[in-house]
């Protein structure tokens, strides 16, 4: 068994084209020996965003804290907020948005333990 504390994990700043005020922790992953699932936690600063992008596999995200927006395949929005689950299917174009202008928008990201 494995136990992780967010706060001991290192953030790092995604640098990526399409990517805005964006930092990733990956708290849960094969270098703790995981055999499916990699846990990532994305904090996105007001006004960031991930890219608006798609891939082959589904990932599922669970909103830690603050409020955001999904822009979904056809570019509409959906508002999220702590307490909320996402499913992005495979192919599903999709972007994570801050719709804050204050405070850091969180969440987790778990994805098949190849992708990370």
């Amino acid at each position: 068994m494995i136990i992780t504390n967010l706060d001991n994990i290192e953030m790092k700043k995604v640098e990526m084209d399409g990517v805005k005020h964006a930092f990733k922790q990956v708290p849960l992953s094969r270098e703790h020996g995981a055999p499916n699932f990699s846990f990532r936690v994305f904090t996105l600063e007001p006004g960031g965003h991930t890219p608006h992008h798609n891939h082959p596999f589904e990932h599922l995200n669970y909103i830690i804290s603050g409020q955001g927006i999904v822009v979904r395949d056809d570019g509409s929005e959906e508002p999220v907020k702590a307490g909320d689950f996402v499913m992005v299917l495979p192919g599903e174009r999709h972007q994570y948005r801050n719709a804050s202008k204050q405070e850091q928008f969180q969440f987790i990201c778990a994805v098949p333990i190849e992708y990370e």
